[in-house]
């Protein structure tokens, strides 16, 4: 069955989206305790190139379920995990990249070099660090794993805080319920 990318968030409503985020279906990796620990010659590079023994991979449907399978532990390591092996991963800055911006009624919707769907939230917060003039902004994705917003996603995210008054209110942004700071 050919792979169908979902559409552009600008033409979606927050029902579509939450229904395509509830439609996803990922491996239940919190589940398997595989025997085998070792390497496995990946890195994910910080504009989000997957490699795999210096190469890179080139076909999209690898990273994707690759992506499904990545982990972050408590240390910071990233693992890929199998039900029979858990192999770590290096990843240069952050587990995937985050490509467009969208606010949804109280919702602000991320989607994702691998095509995932994250609305930010309590369960899905956004953090800052780097310095007010090289901000660096990541979204939680999943397992620990985070993203780091490209700089035309940023620029989204900076218009749809100046268009609702970030300026008066600190330079922060809401997201069901939740509040974030904008400025490291």
């Amino acid at each position: 069955m050919p792979y169908e990318p979902p559409p552009y968030l600008a033409s979606l409503t927050l029902a579509e989206i939450a229904q395509l985020v509830a439609d996803r279906k990922l491996p239940p990796v919190e589940g398997w305790a595989p025997q085998v620990v070792g390497e496995s010659q990946m890195v994910i590079a910080a504009d989000g190139t997957w490699f795999h023994e210096g190469g890179p991979i080139r076909r999209e449907a690898m990273v994707r379920a690759f992506a499904g399978l990545l982990t972050r532990d408590e240390a910071g390591h990233h693992w890929l995990v199998t039900p029979f092996e858990k192999l770590a991963i290096e990843v240069e800055d952050a587990a995937f990249i985050a490509t467009d911006c969208v606010r949804r009624d109280d919702a602000l919707v991320f989607r994702l070099n691998t095509d995932d769907i994250v609305i930010a939230g309590p369960e899905h917060g956004l953090r800052v660090t780097g310095d007010p003039e090289n901000p660096a902004v990541y979204l939680h994705v999943r397992r620990g794993c985070e993203a780091r917003l490209n700089r035309s996603t940023w620029a989204q995210l900076a218009e749809i805080a100046l268009a609702e008054g970030a300026e008066a209110n600190g330079w922060q942004v809401t997201s069901q319920g939740a509040a974030f700071k904008l400025q490291p």
